[in-house]
C-alpha cells in the first residue's frame, strides 16, 4: 500500500496534516498494513512503535492520535467514515476501533482496486 493513499484516506477524512497525529497515524497505519498483530495492542504494540519512530513518547502518540479521531469525528466527513466502516458508528470509534477501519478499508482497497 502506497503512503501516498494512506495519506489521501486520512485527508479524505477531514484530517489535515497540521496535527502531529496525521503523521502518526499514517505511520501507524503503515505498521498495522504490514503486520495485523498491532491491531490486537495498540496501547502496549502500536503506540511505542510510532513513539520510537518519531523520538516522542506513547503517552503524546496517543494523545494526538485521539485529538484527530476527534477531529474526524466533530469537523471531519463522518459519513465517509461510516461507510469504510461498513457499519453504523452511534459514537466515536476508539483509537483501535479507528486503526481497525482503516487498515480494514486499505487492504480492501488494495484487494479490489475502487474508490475511497
Amino acid at each position: 500500500m502506497l503512503k501516498t493513499d494512506i495519506e489521501l484516506l486520512i485527508r479524505s477524512l477531514g484530517i489535515g496534516a497540521t496535527y502531529r497525529g496525521y503523521r502518526y497515524l499514517s505511520y501507524g497505519l503503515q505498521l498495522c498494513l504490514e503486520n495485523e498483530d498491532y491491531l490486537l495492542s495498540v496501547s502496549k504494540l502500536l503506540y511505542p512503535q510510532i513513539a520510537e519512530h518519531y523520538y516522542t513518547t506513547s503517552c503524546s502518540v496517543e494523545r494526538d492520535i485521539r485529538t484527530v479521531i476527534k477531529v474526524c469525528w466533530e469537523r471531519g466527513d463522518q459519513k465517509l467514515l461510516q461507510d469504510i466502516a461498513l457499519r453504523p458508528l452511534c459514537n466515536k470509534p476508539a483509537s483501535g476501533e479507528f486503526f481497525d477501519i482503516l487498515t480494514a478499508h486499505l487492504k480492501h482497497k488494495s484487494i479490489s482496486p475502487s474508490s475511497i
